[in-house]
């Protein structure tokens, strides 16, 4: 089952996806066109993860990490499908890069690998935005890389836990104005999805709807104003985000 979040005349509902319609929670049914998408869903604590991808992090002229790189994104980061994304005026070297969103359906703390799995409600597709002008160095990323309003898209929706036979086993794609630019795949992560929740949770609690971004591929590529880009992960569907001009703080 897909499950989404939008705005529909006004309103904020949660919705399941049926075919090409969406059917609210409010019995009402919509066209996708017809709604504002919003993050699947109201984000706890979102982990994100630094150079999971061997092949990434030698395109970046880094080693390979022994322990996960983890760092923490606020929820003014994330974005709904078809939103738009603020380049920076300063920033020369703005990339996209598709995650494997896993999404935490339950509480729990020191959860074993091979558990782990039952604490998973389901995946969606980040694009989690860099900008790379502002990295400091190995121990990644300075805060200014991955904290900028609306630098993460995610979505269009949540698929179900057991809708997705492998996670460790999808094709991930990026397209940049109908180009594509970026191929992987979820087996070749340094950490996996079993680790990461044993090694988050044996210091920390989980919680329902914290949100762990899983890395990317090597690939990135920079973005401009005007571009759309779309990310891509098999079983889970395309997410759609398109790069607008930042506009300059107010006088005051």
């Amino acid at each position: 089952m897909k499950k989404a979040r939008v705005s529909y005349k006004g309103n904020v509902c949660e919705a399941v996806v049926e075919g090409d319609q969406l059917v609210l929670e409010t019995g009402q049914t919509a066209q996708e066109s017809e709604v504002v998408w919003l993050p699947p869903v109201d984000a706890g604590t979102i982990f994100a993860l630094g150079l999971n991808f061997a092949d990434h992090a030698s395109e970046l002229a880094f080693n390979a990490p022994d322990e996960p790189l983890v760092f923490l994104k606020g929820p003014n980061t994330l974005v709904g499908h078809q939103g738009e994304t603020p380049r920076p005026t300063d920033v020369t070297h703005m990339h996209y890069e598709c995650e494997l969103a896993v999404v935490i359906g339950r509480q729990g703390k020191h959860i074993t690998k091979e558990e782990a799995y039952d604490y998973v409600a389901g995946y969606t597709i980040a694009n989690d935005y860099a900008f790379r002008d502002y990295l400091e160095n190995y121990y990644r990323p300075n805060f200014r890389v991955k904290n900028r309003d609306n630098c993460t898209p995610i979505g269009p929706w949540i698929v179900d836990r057991d809708d997705i036979g492998d996670p460790m086993n999808l094709a991930l794609r990026t397209y940049v104005n109908g180009e594509l630019e970026q191929v992987g795949s979820t087996k070749d992560m340094i950490f996996s999805v079993p680790y990461l929740i044993e090694y988050l949770s044996s210091f920390m609690t989980l919680n329902e709807g914290d949100i762990i971004l899983t890395g990317t591929p090597k690939g990135p590529t920079k973005v401009n104003v005007g571009d759309k880009v779309v990310t891509e992960i098999e079983g889970i569907g395309r997410l759609t985000n398109t790069i607008i001009e930042e506009h300059p703080a107010p006088v005051s």
